[in-house]
């Protein structure tokens, strides 16, 4: 969901993000296409295609062949496909897939009633029952994914079908909400930043009047849900209307302190409340957001930037409550917390929003795939234990191994759509000043104003050397360079044209004035030492425990590399980490970490008085994003240190 300009102008040519532009175009939105018509073999149907056609059928013919399948909000997993599809679309021009998308728009319209309304379950399964349950009915949410499907794809193709197709939805949610004053706003939130980029789309302001209303309402009633469940006496799946917490509305947004319930309808919320900050010049919406924001990463967040860490409810609990083994951490959550630091960059350049940015987008969002990308993970633990994870009652949701598709498929369509746009967060532009906010190699188009392109070259996340040159079509680019200094690099070094380079730090970035020629060239250099990590005390399950970060990329122990099994590894306090070399034959291309440690040998009998002995060995650990690639493993991010 990003920033179209941004994407239009960046051209990835990276070792390693460039790998991933190509998965999703040769692998990832070929399967999910398939797994969205039914067409993959032993996986859970999706229905979402025919869902449309039933609909479609139904707004003929007054019947249809079938029932509606699959969740309230099935709808919104092709939107994401297709938004996906826009951006690969725009990098790697397909006329066959363009087609096929073009189909699918079509499909869509034929699903549209003269009124504007489009929603498959409703249409098929509920006709009389619309608008009447916002609280679980999802209708606001999947309105909000079509939009950002169709902004994305009338930008990237410039065919405008599917625009036009979600403006008349978009006016006839706000003749609903607005011109006639109904009450209510969305369960699950979405539809508030989708509205603020079809407001940028078309310029329409009442798409962003629409936006801040919803908004502006969360939280005024906060019995809202539970006077609608007594009006209508119908639940999609029983959510509790007193849970106030759990749908955000406990206060009104500008009162929120802490980021409670639904950890992904939090950050959508929070997203769509920084981009109307960001339009309006909201100060109490934005200090809303910088308050939401360091709960969240000062309290509430993984070290792997995953956020949930209940499975009831797929919610944030209480502060410092972050379990491994039972985290759920959905892969639409960290996501979700990409887009909320991108919209708070955005608010103010501090580099601590790129640095969570960073962390969620290498170690939780990457892992919620398989390297081929064809299986996905809906939820991301920090700690899996074949015959307990995905078994134990009390670990259903924590799978060992990534299943080829979803029930509630709405973590891989988000996958598809967040990597071909990833161009949106790696820089932010401010009149002459540019930012670099990931190391993504590639060539960045700055246009006539600035009067050139910068071209990065890139090592990360192994490699922690970056250069940036000029290509000037002014002769000179009278323009500010802002490097991100990444907490994680305790001695950068930035050379111009070989000499130390004079800048000044201010927000964690480092600017260098320009102006910029042909003939110049900006280095940096990252500290890429291993670093301990350590999490606050209040953390239980990682009291005396450590996890290993090099560069972006948080570490782990998998089985497969350690005898099968990591719960008895103990890494040494003054050990030596060596870093292995770089291995292009091995999960596609990683650095193992070898630790110096302990390994525990087991006693006889579940509980003795006799002290385990303890045998040196050398722990080997793989970048998280990697794990469950080699089959049934034990894994473990944090190990105890003694």
């Amino acid at each position: 969901m990003g920033d179209l300009d941004l994407i239009k102008r960046f051209k990835i040519d990276d070792g390693f993000f460039g790998r991933y532009e190509r998965l999703v175009r040769e692998n990832v939105l070929p399967y999910q296409e398939k797994a969205l018509n039914d067409m993959i073999e032993g996986a859970e149907k999706s229905h979402c295609i025919e869902n449309f056609r039933m609909a479609a059928q139904m707004l003929k013919e007054g019947r249809c062949d079938g029932e509606f399948y699959g969740m309230v909000f099935q709808d919104s997993d092709i939107a994401k496909w297709l938004e996906g599809a826009a951006y690969s679309l725009l990098m790697y021009p397909d006329a066959e897939l363009e087609k096929r998308c073009d189909e699918v728009i079509e499909l869509i319209g034929s699903a549209q009633h003269e009124d504007g309304y489009l929603n498959t379950y409703f249409t098929v399964k509920e006709p009389d029952k619309r608008w009447t349950n916002l609280c679980e009915a999802h209708e606001l949410y999947c309105a909000g994914h079509m939009i950002e499907a169709a902004v994305a794809y009338a930008e990237c193709t410039g065919k405008k079908r599917l625009l036009e197709i979600m403006c008349r939805m978009a006016d006839h949610i706000y003749e609903r909400f607005i011109t006639e004053g109904a009450e209510g706003f969305s369960g699950h939130p979405e539809i508030e930043l989708a509205l603020m980029r079809l407001y940028r789309c078309t310029g329409d302001e009442r798409y962003k009047g629409l936006a801040l209303h919803f908004i502006d309402v969360r939280g005024a009633d906060r019995e809202y849900y539970v006077k609608e469940r007594e009006k209508c006496c119908w639940t999609v799946w029983g959510n509790n209307p007193w849970d106030t917490e759990y749908n955000q509305c406990h206060a009104p947004v500008r009162e929120q302190t802490k980021a409670v319930g639904h950890a992904v309808r939090a950050v959508y919320l929070y997203t769509g409340m920084a981009d109307a900050a960001l339009e309006s010049g909201d100060g109490s919406l934005a200090a809303a957001c910088r308050r939401l924001w360091d709960n969240i990463t000062g309290c509430r967040m993984y070290v792997t930037g995953a956020i949930g860490s209940a499975y009831e409810g797929e919610a944030f609990t209480e502060d410092y409550h972050l379990p491994n083994d039972s985290a759920y951490g959905e892969t639409c959550a960290a996501i979700g917390l990409i887009f909320f630091a991108g919209k708070m960059l955005r608010l103010e350049h501090d580099a601590k929003y790129a640095d969570v940015m960073e962390r969620a987008l290498y170690n939780c969002v990457l892992a919620g795939m398989e390297l081929d990308g064809t299986k996905f993970f809906y939820v991301n633990p920090l700690e899996a234990l074949p015959g307990i994870s995905g078994k134990a009652r009390s670990h259903p949701h924590t799978l060992p191994v990534r299943p080829k598709w979803f029930t509630c498929a709405c973590c891989p369509p988000n996958v598809a759509r967040l990597l071909p746009s990833v161009g949106e967060y790696a820089w932010t532009l401010e009149e002459n000043t540019v930012y670099s906010n990931l190391f993504i190699g590639g060539k960045l188009d700055l246009g006539d104003k600035l009067g050139g392109s910068i071209i990065m070259q890139s090592g990360l996340p192994y490699d922690g050397r970056v250069r940036y040159t000029f290509e000037s079509s002014l002769g000179a680019m009278n323009m500010r360079l802002a490097v991100r200094m990444p907490d994680w690099s305790e001695n950068t070094v930035i050379n111009k044209n070989g000499a130390p380079a004079v800048y000044e730090v201010s927000g964690g970035y480092a600017y260098i004035e320009g102006p910029f020629s042909d003939s110049d060239a900006v280095d940096v250099e990252f500290d890429m030492t291993v670093k301990r990590v350590y999490a606050n005390v209040d953390v239980s399950d990682d009291s005396n425990k450590v996890a290993l970060q090099r560069g972006p990329l948080v570490y782990c122990a998998e089985g497969a590399d350690n005898d099968g099994e990591v719960l008895s590894l103990s890494i040494a306090s003054d050990g030596a980490v060596r870093v292995g070399e770089y291995a292009p034959d091995e999960l596609c291309g990683v650095r193992k970490l070898y630790a110096e440690g302990f390994k525990t040998v087991k006693n006889n009998g579940l509980y003795s008085y006799i002290r385990p002995k303890k045998i040196s060995c050398e722990i080997t650990l793989i970048p998280y994003y990697a794990w469950a690639n080699r089959g049934l493993n034990q894994m473990r991010v944090w190990l105890p240190e003694i």
